[in-house]
């Protein structure tokens, strides 16, 4: 992964080959670190998560997979902790869910940066705004634009974002939209971080509840997703979820296999 060589002094040992996306191996305290780091020394990096879903899209989107290996790409969720513990026989460090880290990330840096806002609609995005500035007044927030522009629109957008320059883009468009749209137009003359942030501007903004903490320590936010949101989710974690499992196990045969380099 060139952005892993070129920005951190990891080694090879730091990362974990999930599904063939390569994923940042290190402790929650560890990524606040690096972060702040790349944003001091203005080192332009795209960053994103990996969870289950993500991954399946990966395994059936080579463009997707490979738009993610020019990002910085952290673990997400229970999924790929189990896959961690299939393939490599422990789990990551810590689960880097964006929707905790990254306001967890903008509490714990000091130094005061903007930060700006892309994606859901314009009220989610406005609500998430003041909510982030509640929690982190030391930084500036804007908000550029909802996630519904037109491709007429789309130049404009982009233009705004130079403008501003933010030291941090929350995009909050989905997978894989928000990846590919990120390494389609924005580059280090548009801001030096991006991340892409799914659902974080909607649950910010008080609009998607969370799940209780109690399930959230089991790891079990996703069952409660998917009871709120059951018509639009059940194909993703239902039928999503063995699928992953299923093509980890693949990975897993794969990398057994006399002088197989797969998975590794």
């Amino acid at each position: 992964m060139n952005v892993h060589a070129e920005s951190v002094a990891f080694d090879v040992r730091a990362h974990k080959n999930i599904l063939g996306v390569s994923v940042a191996s290190v402790e929650w305290d560890q990524a606040i670190g690096l972060l702040n780091r790349l944003l001091r020394d203005r080192h332009f990096t795209k960053v994103s998560f990996l969870n289950a879903h993500n991954a399946n899209v990966a395994s059936v989107d080579p463009e997707f997979a490979a738009a993610l290996d020019d990002f910085l790409v952290l673990p997400d969720g229970v999924g790929v902790d189990i896959a961690a513990r299939l393939l490599y026989g422990t789990p990551f460090p810590a689960n880097l869910n964006g929707t905790d880290f990254v306001p967890a990330f903008l509490r714990a840096s000091s130094r005061p940066l903007t930060v700006g806002l892309l994606g859901a609609t314009r009220a989610n995005a406005e609500a998430a705004s003041r909510k982030l500035g509640l929690l982190t007044p030391q930084h500036r927030f804007v908000v550029i634009h909802d996630g519904y522009f037109s491709s007429a629109e789309e130049p404009g957008v982009i233009a705004r974002i130079a403008d501003l320059h933010p030291d941090i883009l929350l995009v909050a468009m989905g997978v894989p939209r928000q990846e590919f749209w990120i390494a389609r137009n924005i580059d280090q003359r548009h801001c030096t971080m991006p991340i892409g942030v799914g659902a974080l501007l909607d649950f910010m903004s008080g609009s998607v509840p969370r799940a209780p903490v109690w399930m959230r320590r089991l790891r079990l936010e996703w069952v409660f997703r998917l009871m709120i949101e059951p018509g639009r989710l059940w194909r993703r974690y239902i039928l999503g979820n063995p699928i992953f499992l299923w093509r980890v196990i693949r990975q897993k045969l794969s990398r057994a296999k006399p002088g197989s380099e797969a998975g590794r």
